[in-house]
């Protein structure tokens, strides 16, 4: 238990000890600067009351554990400032260096700081009765990185077979803290990144940007962004990207016609670097006795007639390659109309039946546009036909609702030519129904009715005798109801049959 106790006391006292050296020698926490820039470590003794007596002042450098020293200042033997800081560090005040020194401040000056300066340094002072009196401050040094962007050549060149390639670096060397890079582009590309460290504690961040070259990388802007802590620096690049031609025929308008003037075609090209030569033919025969070829453009002589029609084929070539396109050209016999507008409406640019095909390489394309106004005349043709579907249908449940009888209530009266009844001609199911409606009748009714219902035979018009029809014999004294209508044939027809 002793033990402890004393274990306890030395540690306080200590603690103490170095709280009350803090106090007298006040010295700042932290320090830093950049590799060849100027530092001061303050160090100032605040002298007790009773004063103390100042023997000397010791500077020290702590690095793993070991302590090295840099200067000395000696009230009665001088300064010293001790290799290797020799020519680099010196005490700030002048006093010091004096015959007869003030040690109370004794901060020194790092000129051209170099990355091993980095440490713990010790600024402690001996006096009496007092005895020794420190306090340390820690020093930190960075270095501030080697920015480039570089192109790996200056000229891309986008092959047939597409393959992926490197197109620009971006390097921040020895830095210290490491930068972080960034891109910033347009270009639908990858980034890769590796860190390299020094033997010095810095660090070298390199960053490759890799693409797929083509066409559409040509004249785009690549950019690098390194950032290192609150300082940003960037670096641009435009890619000079030589690639194929990219081929299309311009000219035909699907509105040559017979006897039209001053047609045309021009074979376009984007290429890097430009076309050199442009080759034309029709294909399955020869180009037409009238056709002016100048440079890209095929001018036709006279007025258009059937012997221009044709597929058209242009052949484009750079330093990279060939490449290919061709365009159906057909003649028609009039000019074409657009469905509506004015003239100034007429002369649009009618490509809706224009067929461009570009040929050649793995990107070959085909670029194919059609005409509106057989779409048009589809869709419109679809429409009529629906219309007069539902005009029908409406009609016939018309009919339908109208006539509720049989054509064969249509008969001629044969035999004694006696008109229907009254009532119209009755038929078996008309006959239950009607029984149903109607209330029980006396037997005066009856025998009236039975006298009423003798059979007759009828036959249809324009049919054989031998097919007859059961029908019932009226009193002849009978006349032709209002209800009844007389057909020119001598038949008639009842109201109640035909309408509703």
């Amino acid at each position: 238990m002793a033990l402890v106790l004393a274990g306890i006391y030395v540690l306080f006292s200590a603690l103490r000890v170095q709280d009350v050296s803090a106090q007298m020698v006040q010295m700042d926490s932290g320090k830093s600067g950049f590799v060849g820039s100027q530092v001061e470590l303050r160090c100032i003794f605040i002298n007790s009351n009773p004063p103390v007596k100042i023997s000397q002042v010791t500077w020290q450098k702590l690095l793993n554990g070991s302590k090295q020293n840099v200067a000395i200042a000696n009230p009665a033997l001088g300064v010293s400032v001790l290799p290797p800081f020799k020519e680099r560090v010196s005490f700030k005040q002048a006093a010091v260096r004096h015959r007869t020194p003030s040690l109370e401040d004794t901060t020194i000056v790092f000129n051209n700081l170099q990355l091993y300066d980095e440490a713990t340094y010790i600024c402690e002072y001996t006096t009496f009765p007092a005895g020794n009196r420190e306090n340390m401050v820690n020093l930190t040094v960075f270095a501030r990185p080697m920015t480039r962007m570089t192109l790996t050549t200056p000229t891309i060149v986008a092959r047939p077979q597409r393959r992926k390639m490197t197109v620009a670096s971006c390097v921040s060397a020895n830095g210290k803290p490491p930068s972080v890079i960034k891109w910033d582009t347009r270009l639908k590309g990858e980034a890769t990144f590796q860190e390299t460290r020094n033997q010095n504690g810095t660090v070298t961040v390199r960053s490759n940007y890799v693409l797929l070259p083509g066409r559409e990388t040509h004249k785009q802007k690549l950019t690098c962004i390194v950032t290192y802590r609150n300082e940003r620096f960037s670096d641009s690049v435009v890619l000079n990207v030589q690639h194929e031609p990219q081929v299309k025929i311009e000219g035909f308008d699907s509105n040559w016609y017979l006897n039209r003037q001053n047609v045309q075609l021009t074979c376009q090209a984007d290429a890097n670097p430009p076309v050199t030569v442009y080759q034309w033919k029709l294909l399955n025969g020869s180009l037409p006795s009238n056709v002016e070829i100048r440079n890209n453009s095929l001018f036709f002589k006279g007025p258009v007639t059937y012997d221009l029609a044709g597929t058209y084929v242009c052949h484009a070539t750079n330093g990279i390659g060939t490449r290919t396109s061709m365009v159906d050209v057909n003649i028609t016999e009039s000019p074409r109309k657009p469905a509506g507008g004015d003239d100034a409406a007429q002369e649009q640019d009618y490509t809706g039946g224009a067929i461009v095909v570009v040929v050649g390489g793995d990107d070959a394309a085909q670029e194919q546009d059609y005409t509106n106004v057989a779409i048009g005349v589809a869709v419109g043709g679809v429409a009529l036909l629906a219309v007069a579907a539902v005009a029908l249908w409406v009609l016939v449940r018309r009919r339908q609702r109208t006539f509720k009888g049989n054509y064969s209530t249509k008969m001629q009266v044969l035999g004694n030519g006696k008109a229907p009844p009254p009532g119209g001609l009755h038929y078996p199911e008309d006959e239950e129904d009607e029984e149903d409606k109607k209330p029980s009748q006396t037997a005066g009714d009856e025998g009236e009715g039975e006298e009423l219902k003798r059979p007759y035979f009828t036959v249809d018009e324009g049919g054989d005798y031998d097919q007859r029809t059961l029908a019932f014999q009226y009193d002849p004294r009978q006349e032709v109801s209002d209800d009844m209508i007389s057909q020119t044939d001598g038949s008639v027809i009842s109201k109640k049959e035909w309408y509703v």
